[in-house]
């Protein structure tokens, strides 16, 4: 993934595995602080991001169109920056990555799905509160 360094706006690299962690910038060393907010991921660095991620992800299937979706956003957003360093959140847009959402069965949305190390370890549909997310992600190892 690419994150621009917020002091000299450099590009840089980072690996899925250092995403939740604290940074520094290749060019001015500055601070690249760990991941506090949803990724937008698409079926490319779906794989990728998951896989390798060293802490539990939080992926969330969702649609511009979708009411509830846009209701549970400011959730998910509160979500990532509560889990910083300890949890990854990602949002896949599913009319985007049809075949994303296929490969989860995701039939309404909006639909949430906790991986950890590859794996599945929870999924449900339908909007939730933070408290909720955040459980989630601590039971898969946050």
């Amino acid at each position: 993934m690419i994150r621009a360094c917020q002091l000299c706006g450099t590009k840089n690299r980072v690996p899925a595995p250092a995403l939740a962690r604290d940074g520094r910038c290749g060019r001015c060393k500055g601070a690249l602080p760990a991941l506090d907010e949803p990724i937008d991921l698409d079926e490319e660095s779906f794989d990728e991001l998951v896989r390798d991620a060293r802490v539990p992800v939080l992926i969330d299937f969702w649609a511009e169109w979708c009411g509830p979706c846009r209701a549970v956003s400011p959730t998910v957003k509160a979500t990532a920056k509560a889990m910083r360093g300890r949890a990854l959140v990602v949002k896949v847009n599913t009319d985007q990555n049809q075949s994303l959402a296929a490969r989860f069965g995701v039939r309404g949305i909006p639909f949430f799905v906790v991986m950890k190390d590859g794996e599945l370890k929870t999924q449900q549909a339908g909007a939730v509160d933070s408290s909720t997310m955040k459980g989630w992600l601590e039971q898969a190892g946050a």
